[in-house]
């Protein structure tokens, strides 16, 4: 079946009256259904096609997604500046890329443990986030997903998150520890860079670590100061694996 509706794909399709988007779909392109009037439905300044949330009025302040929703669109509420609070409820599966970008407003969201992926900068510059728990269902973040949420002082990776993307968490300048569950295998390269107060890594498993083709010593990655040490400076610029 179909898996994923690209971006731009019925752009402005006037003409179309219904849509239907199979169960088998895991992503929506960046305005996919943009200017389709016939076919997004708004509430409360959401605007919904079918099961899916594609875009966001920019006056929006509170949003309290539909209960029936599947996914969030790429990109469906970026640069909604007055947006302060999201409420995502349990039937979401999908965060799409950029779906909160430069949200810069939003101060609290919850992440619910039906989500199974965060898209590509799905966080990105939400500098007002202070903090944010990722649920065990989650397996993977995605690039730059939480890059320059500068206000972010607390994150929980929950255990089922495999890979931590490249950039994931950059520019997280308020950020002092870190926990990195065992379940983890892959952490991209700058992952943690200019996260200037980032002291402490937690690893839960510090042995089989790999920084590009360097083989890491498990009792260094015992030490949260030498984790972080090497995570933010001596091998920042490596794809981390787990074997």
């Amino acid at each position: 079946g179909v898996t994923s509706i690209p971006g731009a794909a019925f752009r402005y399709q006037t003409g179309i009256t219904s849509v239907t988007i199979p169960d088998s779909v895991t992503s929506i392109g960046k305005s996919a259904f943009q200017g389709c009037i016939n076919v997004i439905e708004t509430d409360n300044g959401v605007g919904y096609v079918d099961k899916w949330v594609v875009d966001c009025d920019s006056s929006v302040t509170v949003a309290n997604i539909r209960s029936d929703t599947v996914g969030i669109a790429d990109s469906a509420f970026s640069g909604c500046k007055n947006l302060q609070s999201v409420t995502i409820p349990d039937t979401v599966t999908s965060i799409g890329s950029s779906a909160f970008y430069n949200c810069d407003g939003l101060t609290s969201v919850t992440i619910p443990d039906s989500v199974t992926s965060i898209g590509d900068d799905a966080f990105s510059g939400c500098s007002s986030l202070t903090e944010v728990t990722i649920p065990d269902s989650v397996t993977s973040i995605g690039s730059s997903a939480f890059s320059g949420c500068s206000g972010l002082q607390s994150v929980t990776i929950g255990n089922g998150v495999t890979s931590i993307e490249s950039w994931a968490f950059s520019g997280c300048s308020s950020l002092t520890s870190v926990t990195i569950p065992d379940s983890v295998t892959s952490i991209g390269y700058y992952a943690f860079s200019g996260c200037s107060s980032l002291t402490s890594a937690t690893f839960k498993n510090t042995s089989g670590w790999s920084a590009g083709s360097t083989l890491l010593s498990p009792g260094d990655l015992l030490d949260p100061s030498t984790a972080v040490q090497y995570l933010r400076s001596t091998y920042i610029g490596y794809t981390w694996t787990r074997s």
